[in-house]
């Protein structure tokens, strides 16, 4: 018994000095700690500051504080699935500088505030699937251009902006699967976007509308770029055109995206009405009439003067014939008296 007794203090002390919290299981050799399904309500203190993945999946963590992860600095894999964050703080994950995964899963957030993630360079995979997002920020935050996988798969989106797709230039795949997006002037750019993102190679699930009724059901890259005419986007123009231009090399999915649809009844406010000729067109018929009437001239002259090299030809054939040709016959001396003379 005095043995075992003393085989438990040894266990406990190296236990304590470690720093593994009570509840939670560390693994030196993984460097993870195994929080995982024990009733957390918050995140637990007190961690192995060397520890790099940290699995607090299946509690019911409800807020991170500012300082929660200043003490373990060196996580590269932190999954917080399925708690019930509803928010959280700007700042939160600052001191995880080496964080390469971030799972969020399965909670009730509703928004994402800016710059959230900031200073998280080394972050790659952001998975905010599952939650009640309605919206996402202009950016995620600081240093957080080497993302590579985005998931906003299962939320509430309506929308969501270029700006902060285009602040992630490394991204290779992007799931948009099960949200309510409206198809309509507000998800133009997205438009546009993820149809660049699948030119170069990227991968995502689609984005499928859910409104108008109209559009339901529809792929976004199928809703042809003339429902989105009138919206109010000063590049509009500019980004049809170039779309248009690259049409034939885009995948064939894109190929769908100049028919009307019939029986659009349901088109909102910022579709395409009755309006005048853009100022460039009436621009370019000027040109094309102006071209045409130069063109025109030009012909005419040329016409006469091949008319008049066409007379002139004839009356010189004319006169060689006349004149000519009756000196080369007989050759008298008259006629050849004058060439003889200059000669001489």
């Amino acid at each position: 018994a005095g043995n075992w007794l003393l085989v438990w203090s040894v266990i406990s002390l190296a236990h304590t000095a470690h720093g593994c919290p009570d509840k939670c299981l560390c693994h030196t050799a993984s460097k993870t700690a195994d929080c995982k399904n024990r009733g957390f309500t918050e995140v637990p203190a007190h961690l192995p500051p060397e520890i790099q993945i940290l699995q607090l999946q299946n509690n019911r963590i409800w807020r991170i504080n500012q300082n929660a992860f200043t003490a373990t600095p060196l996580l590269k894999i932190l999954d917080l699935s399925n708690n019930s964050l509803s928010s959280v703080a700007p700042g939160a994950f600052q001191k995880l500088r080496y964080l390469q995964v971030l799972n969020l899963t399965r909670n009730l957030i509703h928004y994402i505030e800016n710059k959230t993630f900031s200073f998280l360079p080394h972050l790659k995979e952001l998975d905010l699937s599952s939650n009640s997002i309605i919206r996402l920020p202009e950016t995620f935050g600081n240093s957080t251009g080497n993302i590579t996988l985005l998931s906003v798969k299962h939320n509430k989106l309506q929308k969501m902006e270029r700006i902060l797709l285009e602040s992630l230039p490394n991204l290779k795949v992007v799931l948009f699967k099960d949200n309510p997006w409206q198809c309509n002037c507000n998800v133009f750019g997205l438009k546009l976007w993820l149809e660049s993102f699948l030119y170069r190679g990227g991968i995502s699930d689609g984005i499928i509308c859910a409104a108008p009724g109209i559009r339901k059901g529809k792929d976004l890259l199928k809703v042809p770029y003339e429902l989105f005419g009138a919206c109010p986007l000063r590049t509009a123009h500019v980004h049809l055109a170039s779309s248009h231009q690259h049409g034939s090399e885009q995948r064939s999915s894109l190929k769908h995206g100049h028919h009307g649809e019939p029986g659009d009844s349901g088109r909102v406010s910022c579709e395409p009405k009755p309006k005048p000729r853009p100022v460039s067109l009436r621009h370019a018929i000027a040109t094309v009439v102006i071209t045409g009437v130069v063109c025109g001239i030009v012909c005419l002259m040329m016409l006469a003067a091949a008319v008049y090299g066409c007379a002139y030809a004839a009356i010189t054939a004319k006169y060689h014939k006349e004149h000519l040709a009756p000196s080369r016959q007989h050759g008298t001396p008259k006629e050849k008296e004058p060439f003889e003379s200059s000669l001489a």
